[in-house]
């Protein structure tokens, strides 16, 4: 297993529950790859450098994350369907 950082996007516009749901549906899929969420940091609306689907603000969060390397590429393929998610970067941390 390895310990990655997963920083993730999500649209402006969604509630507290929507939020949620979408954080709660990343973190599954992490499970299902036999995966494990060590730490969630809400880092709550932040201005963007330029706009993403015609948005100047995203809510960012931050996932700690352990996982084995060759599940990383099924979950950035999961991701990229999930609507509210604008940009997500998975890096290996140390």
């Amino acid at each position: 297993m390895r310990n990655y950082e997963l920083v993730c996007i999500l649209h402006p516009d969604l509630d507290e529950t929507a939020f949620n749901e979408a954080v709660d549906k990343i973190k599954g899929w992490i499970g299902e790859a036999e995966g494990s969420v060590e730490k969630v940091d809400n880092w709550g609306r932040r201005k963007m450098a330029y706009m993403i689907r015609k948005q100047l603000e995203g809510q960012y969060v931050l996932i700690h994350t352990k996982m084995l390397p060759d599940t990383t590429a099924e979950l950035e393929r999961k991701m990229s369907f999930l609507d509210p998610l604008m940009r997500h970067l998975l890096v290996l941390a140390n």
